[in-house]
């Protein structure tokens, strides 16, 4: 029960050790305004981890969404000077197209999701240069935009308006993935393909599916961002993909695919930015350091990860039969 009790909310529970030890011993930790710029930081890359979430509990990878990201931001910022209405769709349907492809190459020609999203991530690389002439042209987001009040808004004058959209996003996905037909296939093509197979669920479709979802999160997180700094800046970005995963990772979404829940990767994500926080109030080590502290818990959230899961250890539990039969979950 311990076990099994970690594994599923070991992020959470690290979460409240280091907000409580942090609240402790730093000055200004627990204001209201400070809580609300990790909160509204964390927002992008939570966008993108709740995509990553569904990738990896099928058993696989993108590698493309950190580019994807910073090629959404230049699209959006660019597609601005046409209205609010480009600035939102074009990346959206940008994005969305290239994660769908990774899911046809995945999903119907059978190839590896490694080198599938490394491929289109330098794709999106080169595309992102050519929209930004090799980077030496800044499109600016024009003021009077109708998507910048949604953006910088708050709600009451307290809570960013992109909390409450990474709230809607997290329990919408949670719903999708924990409580739906189509999440009971996600779970069981991570758990075992051939069987699922068997079992008649659509695995080429549930594979192209979440690839796209993938890279539709991507690129609405870099829209948002675009519209947050007022700009498409082709060098942020690059390399998100390494924290999106990781953030899923700590938050219990095992590598291997067939167990995972979108509420610890909140969980993970707030976890990366809150020690990141700390470290930048502590203000003794540098911010390249952050780097090194998020590397550590990555290390330290698979070697427990692998302790949890070997032989007697709690096991995953298992969904309740449905028609299709059972499929192994993590969902809550």
């Amino acid at each position: 029960m311990w076990r099994d009790l970690f594994q599923r909310h070991g992020a959470l529970i690290v979460l409240a050790a280091v907000v409580v030890a942090a609240g402790a011993g730093l000055d200004g930790f627990l204001t209201a305004g400070n809580l609300d710029n990790v909160a509204v930081g964390a927002s992008f890359l939570a966008v993108i981890a709740l995509g990553m979430t569904f990738v990896i509990v099928t058993g696989g990878i993108d590698l493309s969404v950190g580019t994807v990201f910073a090629l959404a931001g230049v699209l959006a910022a660019w597609a601005s000077q046409y209205g609010s209405a480009a600035a939102l769709l074009v990346p959206l349907v940008v994005c969305g197209a290239i994660g769908a492809l990774n899911g046809a190459l995945i999903a119907r020609a059978g190839l590896a999701p490694f080198i599938v999203t490394l491929a289109s991530m330098l794709g999106s690389l080169g595309l992102m240069l050519a929209v930004s002439r090799e980077g030496t042209v800044t499109h600016l987001v024009p003021d009077g935009l109708a998507l910048t009040p949604l953006v910088h808004g708050r709600l009451l004058g307290l809570v960013g308006h992109p909390v409450l959209l990474v709230v809607v996003l997290f329990a919408a996905g949670g719903v999708v993935l924990g409580r739906t037909r189509w999440g009971q296939y996600v779970y069981a093509v991570g758990g075992n393909e051939q069987s699922a197979a068997l079992m008649g669920v659509p695995v080429g479709g549930v594979k192209a599916a979440v690839y796209t979802l993938s890279g539709l999160c991507a690129g609405l997180a870099g829209t948002l961002n675009a519209v947050w700094l007022g700009s498409g800046v082709t060098i942020f970005g690059i390399g998100t993909e390494l924290e999106a995963i990781a953030a899923v990772v700590i938050g219990g979404t095992l590598l291997t695919g067939g167990y995972g829940f979108v509420a610890g990767t909140l969980a993970g994500v707030l976890l990366l930015k809150v020690v990141q926080n700390v470290i930048n109030a502590v203000g003794g080590l540098s911010s390249a350091y952050q780097e090194v502290v998020s590397g550590l818990f990555l290390v330290v959230v698979v070697l427990a990860q692998k302790w949890l899961s070997r032989p007697g250890a709690a096991a995953a539990p298992t969904a309740p039969h449905g028609p299709s039969g059972p499929a192994r979950t993590g969902a809550p």
